[in-house]
């Protein structure tokens, strides 16, 4: 009797310690589905310093173990607090991820219409996820930033611009901001030309070199555009008179001889190239040709903040055989081929003349690039460029810092040339503009030094 009690107790604790082990399992079960810890991943997509006229506040939310339950965006100043956002996801199941995996939001915000001043305030980001944790509210994440809010647009005062331009030239417009942070510069047509300070100790007054291209038919638009941190803008228009410029159109021959003497060059560098020596020709003067105007755009696009040139640019001696923005049209035999435009213009001298840099600058590119041959570029400083190629010995490195006259290299026929020569090229923010310009003292006086002096007394 005795040890039949003993057996009914044995498996009574035998059931009770089993029960125990299911309830904790399927406690440890429930926790794991329903109480996970991780909490929502939350931030700006955009350093947020200041919130200007018309802003665009960008965050992004996500959650991989549960999912968003809700997403909230306010700003608040003093009393005057406003929600920018709310958004409840609903639930889409049982375990697992329940809730919106993530988010990204783009959130319009005028601080006036909104009640805002401007002045300091703070944005609160918070997420919350769908586990039971926080008493069912959930993990919750919150972000909070001190900001400044600016509607105020910048002050721009233009004190010079250009007054005449034509397709291919350069000219410059001076003015003056009341906060040097700006971000300016001065937009022709669809182009911006960035401004720097100009460099005689005063630090109100910028200047914007800028170009109109080639093949413009006029201008749509001419504007100084100033932009400070919060976004705010303010553009200034300036009238300048559009000159029609007719351009050279000139006949090239190709030869087989030529084809038999390039192509191969060519195909050491761009071994792609396939079909006959015509397709191949034609495939380097149009794909290659614009791979390489659009590695030379690139190297403009970082250029030097001082002035480092002084006066005319220097011309290499020798007879013009080609002038800039030629329109060439090519033949093979008798048939029209290809059309395209010299950005530049070719000198010629002796075999293996040397080429000096044509005024002082800092080299960025010293390399064979496709069509160019063996090319040479040197930043000038504030946007303004100088090109040399077709080059057969290159005597600089990038970075090299170099005077006006000294010699970075020969001339020589790399590159889709047919004869020994220089191609020169000047290019203004990455446009290629007629170097004959830049050669011109009475030019670069005119257009640049005596408004700059007569900007100091504005």
């Amino acid at each position: 009797m005795s040890r039949l009690r003993h057996s009914k107790s044995r498996s009574k604790s035998t059931f009770l310690i089993f029960f125990f082990l299911l309830l904790t399992g399927c406690g440890a079960v429930v926790f794991f589905l329903f109480f996970e810890g991780e909490k929502p991943n939350l931030a700006l997509d955009s350093p947020l310093t200041y919130l200007g006229k018309n802003s665009l506040v960008e965050i992004s939310a996500a959650d991989n173990k549960s999912g968003l339950r809700q997403l909230r965006v306010k700003i608040s100043q003093g009393e005057v607090v406003k929600e920018l956002y709310l958004e409840q996801f609903p639930r889409k199941g049982v375990t697992g991820v329940v809730g919106e995996p993530q988010k990204m939001v783009k959130i319009p915000f005028n601080p006036a219409e909104s009640g805002f001043k401007d002045g300091p305030a703070q944005i609160v980001l918070e997420a919350y996820d769908y586990s039971l944790r926080g008493l069912i509210k959930g993990n919750r994440t919150s972000i909070s930033k001190e900001l400044s809010i600016d509607t105020t647009p910048p002050k721009v005062s233009v004190l010079h611009s250009e007054q005449y331009i034509n397709p291919g030239g350069t000219g410059i417009a001076i003015y003056r901001l009341t906060d040097p942070e700006i971000t300016s510069g001065v937009q022709i047509n669809d182009r911006f030309h960035p401004g720097f300070l100009v460099g005689d100790g005063r630090d109100d007054t910028f200047i914007s070199f800028f170009a109109l291209h080639y093949s413009a038919n006029g201008l749509d638009s001419s504007f100084v555009v100033a932009t400070d941190p919060a976004g705010n803008t303010t553009r200034i228009p300036f009238s300048v008179v559009f000159k029609k410029k007719k351009f050279r159109q000139d006949r090239i021959n190709v030869s087989d001889g030529f084809l038999d003497k390039k192509i191969p060059e060519f195909m050491q560098y761009y071994p792609e190239m396939a079909g006959t020596m015509v397709d191949k020709y034609l495939y380097t003067n149009n794909e290659i040709r614009i791979k390489n105007n659009n590695k030379i755009s690139e190297l403009c696009g970082s250029p030097h903040n001082q002035r480092l040139w002084e006066g005319k640019f220097y011309r290499m001696p020798g007879s013009s055989r080609a002038g800039f923005a030629d329109h060439r049209t090519y033949y093979y035999g008798d048939k029209p081929i290809d059309r395209q435009v010299h950005l530049g213009i070719d000198l010629a001298s002796t075999r293996k003349t040397e080429v000096k840099a044509a005024e002082a600058g800092i080299v960025i590119f010293a390399d064979y690039l496709g069509i160019y041959g063996n090319m040479v570029m040197i930043d000038h400083g504030q946007g303004v460029f100088s090109l040399y190629s077709h080059l057969s010995q290159i005597d600089v490195v990038p970075n090299d810092q170099v005077n006006r006259g000294i010699v970075i290299g020969l001339t020589g026929t790399t590159g889709m040339a047919g004869g020994d020569h220089l191609h020169f090229s000047m290019l203004i923010n990455g446009v290629f503009v007629t170097p004959k310009e830049w050669w011109d003292q009475n030019w670069i006086d005119v257009t640049i030094e005596d408004p700059l002096t007569e900007s100091r007394f504005q």
